[in-house]
């Protein structure tokens, strides 16, 4: 499926999503409402500030712990972009390039970085950390949407070498996090992204879950979307430029 229709198609998808959640989960709050969203690149630098603005405090709600990787809770700030899954180190596929600003306490997937700086790589999960995924349409999942999974023995599929090792479309590149008031903030190189500074992004704030055991839903997929900055991601968001 081209990248422009399948846009297309979980956009549709979205609205209608949007509008079903008739119960609203235990983490929609202010913190998950989106206010803005903004990816500016300074030309300095040579890197690309990406933010999102919420009604509430960014980032101060994390997932309760359940003890378990199988049902564990992810939650997350969402950049959907117009990138190639090339740009970003996967090999071409089809899927939504995203960048994931996340907090899950129940495991690590960011092996190579200690986030918290206590010297121990494994215990950081809960600290917002960014991944680089691909995102799939996923009717399987309330939120419509997953991580794209693969096959072990495909051997077609390229991952970057900072991959946390999951059979997913996922990084874990280890880009600054920061929150601040009602905003969290990633920053990312240029040529962490092929240089690619004229890009189309949107902003979605959602609860995932982990799926170990059931082989009828996703390994990682979205079951409630809180909020989209454009409302039905449609990507309308374009790069500013500054020095």
């Amino acid at each position: 499926m081209k990248t422009n229709v399948l846009i297309f198609s979980i956009a549709m998808l979205f609205g209608a999503t949007l509008n079903s959640f008739a119960q609203e989960s235990e983490y929609k709050n202010d913190d998950f409402i989106i206010k803005q969203v903004t990816v500016t690149h300074n030309i300095n630098l040579a890197v690309t500030v990406w933010e999102i603005s919420v009604n509430g405090s960014a980032g101060k709600t994390t997932p309760i712990k359940v003890g378990q990787l199988n049902g564990a809770p992810v939650l997350g700030y969402v950049f959907p972009t117009s990138l190639k899954p090339t740009d970003v180190g996967f090999n071409q596929t089809d899927g939504i390039v995203a960048l994931a600003l996340t907090s899950h306490p129940d495991f690590d997937d960011t092996p190579l970085w200690d986030e918290n700086n206590d010297k121990n790589y494994a215990n950081d999960g809960i600290i917002w950390h960014p991944h680089w995924v691909i995102l799939t349409e996923d009717k399987r999942v309330d939120g419509g949407l997953s991580v794209k999974q693969f096959d072990d023995n495909d051997t077609t599929v390229v991952l970057p070498p900072t991959n946390p090792g999951m059979p997913m479309y996922m990084d874990s590149p280890g880009f600054q996090v920061t929150t601040k008031g009602n905003t969290i903030t990633v920053v990312v190189p240029d040529y962490r992204m092929n240089n690619q500074i004229d890009f189309k992004y949107d902003g979605v704030a959602v609860y995932m879950q982990v799926n170990t055991e059931m082989k009828d839903k996703p390994m990682l997929g979205v079951y409630e979307v809180f909020s989209v900055a454009s409302g039905n991601l449609s990507l309308p968001y374009k790069v500013k430029q500054r020095l």
